[in-house]
């Protein structure tokens, strides 16, 4: 699974890296995620940082302690799957790392369209010698797959239809292959909070799913990225393939609680203790949109209405991630 943490809570509230600092200081990864395996932290996420290129594939980076990262330490110029390895031409976006079948998964998108390619090492390099993406008959992006503890597999992803939706199937063992009979349709942005710039094509995206005391949730952000509105809700259900119903308390990662423009598209990770982080991107300053920056905060859990808890942040944990020996 993709969340998974050690040793965080020694680091939190040191190193807080000022916002519209040199972006030489931060890995500039939009939609980011992390895996963790034998110490090693490996940092993923959309390319952002125009020195390294436009639609070269996924970089990735490397920590023992989730404060001091290092690279690009990919095994192609720091890359972990490169362009022409795999599917895909341009658009790499929102990459996720998993184990399975002794196998390393990247699922990502690439020419809005979703793909999978293995790899014998986290760091890659991540290939698929056939080339071919997730079929579909419209537009998808935007996929996490979750192993649910019956042993079935889910694909929750982002359908470009009348806006960006948050769409789940059920996915075949081989992962290669949804079974259609179970396509449902989760959420999209209809409340208020989702959909600031009042625009004809919503969007709700970046899906991750956690599970706790038996209740699926579904964090997921909305507004076009582009908006210093873009923000970060959840949704919980009781079954993997819903209804879902959103919190009632609207957003818990905003830049009105932040006080930073673009909070969202990010991944849960879990800490050897049971507490939860959240890592996502913002927007490089008040002024700027791109190149994003990525950052962390820990996730707080409480006892709510109808016996689900409610998910909010501890905003003093807040960082951004910073390149070893750049602070």
């Amino acid at each position: 699974m993709r969340y998974s943490i050690s040793f965080l809570s020694i680091f939190i509230g040191i190193l807080f890296s000022s916002y519209g600092q040199d972006s030489s200081v931060n890995p500039l990864l939009a939609d980011p995620t992390i895996f963790q395996e034998d110490g090693t932290y490996y940092l993923y996420g959309t390319t952002g940082d125009p020195k390294m290129g436009k639609d070269k594939g996924f970089l990735v980076y490397t920590s023992k302690n989730l404060v001091d990262w290092q690279g690009p330490s990919g095994p192609s110029k720091g890359l972990a799957m490169r362009k022409g390895d795999a599917f895909g031409t341009k658009g790499f976006w929102a990459p996720q790392i998993f184990k399975y079948d002794s196998k390393y998964y990247m699922a990502y998108t690439a020419d809005e369209h979703i793909a999978l390619a293995t790899s014998s090492h986290p760091s890659g390099p991540f290939k698929n010698k056939e080339k071919k993406d997730l079929q579909a008959p419209l537009r998808q992006i935007d996929p996490f797959i979750y192993f649910d503890d019956d042993g079935k597999k889910y694909l929750y992803h982002v359908r470009l239809t009348e806006g960006n939706r948050i769409f789940v199937a059920e996915l075949e063992d081989s992962l290669e292959a949804i079974k259609p009979e179970t396509l449902k349709e989760c959420i999209s942005g209809e409340l208020p909070w989702e959909n600031t710039w009042d625009s004809e094509w919503p969007v709700t995206e970046g899906p991750t799913i956690l599970k706790r005391k038996g209740i699926y949730y579904m964090i997921y952000s909305a507004n076009d990225f582009r908006n210093p509105d873009y923000a970060v809700g959840y949704a919980t259900s009781d079954h993997p393939l819903g209804p879902w119903t959103k919190s009632k308390n609207g957003p818990f990662i905003t830049k009105e609680i932040l006080g930073i423009n673009g909070t969202g598209h990010g991944d849960v990770l879990e800490h050897e203790d049971g507490s939860l982080y959240y890592v996502f991107h913002t927007h490089f300053d008040d002024s700027k949109v791109q190149p994003r920056r990525t950052a962390i905060v820990k996730l707080v859990f409480s006892d709510g209405d109808e016996g689900y808890e409610e998910i909010s942040i501890d905003k003093d944990t807040f960082r951004f991630l910073q390149l070893e020996g750049k602070k």
